[in-house]
């Protein structure tokens, strides 16, 4: 059977038959957000500038490297950024937790690992963003917290919000969920302080994601190679992220010859998952390998990726860090 995001991005028979169920997701969405934004709700408000980096769609847009480039950025101006996050998938069995360099992909999450290790950044996770920055305002000397994700938690002000749109699917068959991928309808972008495209020209507030040089995964001493050393190569593709087919789409661009392994976002692995009976390479996303670090492997590479801003979004997002200051 199909996932049901696999029926997200046309109209159909499922996403027709689920049309109900997606007019009363929207419905409760849009009265939630208008309990909290009138204040019937009470929200609360960080002691430090909040940015809430986030989507209005389900799958993956490319927040990650957004908030990791955004990071980088802020501490090259000096500011002290601490991240929060949800820590999506995560199985600690209390919360917060504190992301350090002992914490375990598995317990704290794929992402907020992902980001400290990265960063170095201060990174905590939870499912109640207000025990979140109390701890990293209790741990930290921080001045300005980004929210990973969060768009939708009006449980918390923020001060800025960042919508992230991928700009090839877009909001698919513009539907709620599950008819869709829609957590909020689009009209919701005119109420952020910035929407940033994924992909689009050079002229747009937008970002592309640039490949680095392939680290090997599973071995004691990390190794290096370039991506276009797989030129004209078959490799297994393994990829668990919201959007897989933008990571073999890359692979491809450099005539890299794909056999396709698709999970689930956030999938947790064995080594049986990663290992084939042949002697093709396996590449794997940087957020897929935090996870398999662990495992005796060879020949298994991951791509890392850098965010790189076009000039009209790197000028948007200067007048966001002015507000800030």
């Amino acid at each position: 059977m199909k996932r049901l995001d696999y029926y997200w991005y046309s109209f159909n028979f499922i996403s027709i038959l689920l049309l109900p169920v997606s007019a009363l997701y929207c419905l409760l969405s849009s009265v939630r957000r208008l309990l909290y934004t009138t204040g019937v709700l009470p929200s609360y408000k960080a002691p430090l500038p909040v940015i809430v980096i986030g989507n209005i769609t389900v799958g993956g847009t490319g927040k990650t490297p957004v908030i990791i480039e955004l990071v980088k950025i802020l501490q090259s101006q000096g500011k002290k950024p601490g991240v929060i996050s949800r820590g999506y998938a995560g199985k600690a069995q209390s919360w917060p937790q504190i992301v350090n360099e002992s914490s375990n992909a598995d317990l704290v999450g794929d992402e907020p690992q992902l980001i400290f290790q990265s960063t170095q950044c201060p990174v905590v996770v939870g499912p109640d963003r207000r025990q979140d920055i109390e701890l990293l305002n209790k741990q930290f000397d921080c001045d300005v917290i980004l929210s990973d994700d969060g768009l939708q938690h009006y449980k918390m002000k923020r001060d800025i919000e960042v919508a992230v749109v991928d700009a090839v699917r877009m909001f698919g068959n513009g539907l709620c969920i599950p008819s869709g991928p829609l957590r909020e309808r689009p009209s919701r972008l005119k109420q952020v302080d910035m929407v940033l495209y994924n992909g689009g020209d050079e002229n747009d507030i937008a970002f592309s994601l640039q490949p680095g040089r392939c680290q090997s995964v599973g071995r004691d001493n990390m190794t290096a190679v370039e991506l276009d050393s797989f030129s004209g190569k078959t490799v297994h593709a393994v990829a668990g992220i919201g959007n897989p087919e933008r990571f073999f789409n890359l692979l491809e661009k450099y005539g890299i010859k794909v056999i396709k392994h698709v999970f689930a976002d956030h999938a947790d692995y064995n080594k049986q998952d990663l290992c084939f009976d042949d002697e093709y390479p396996v590449l794997m996303t940087e957020k897929d390998a935090i996870k398999c670090f662990k495992f005796d492997l060879a020949n298994h590479w991951f791509v890392p990726v850098q965010v790189k801003f076009t000039s009209s979004a790197q000028t948007a997002l200067q007048k966001i860090f002015n507000i800030i200051n």
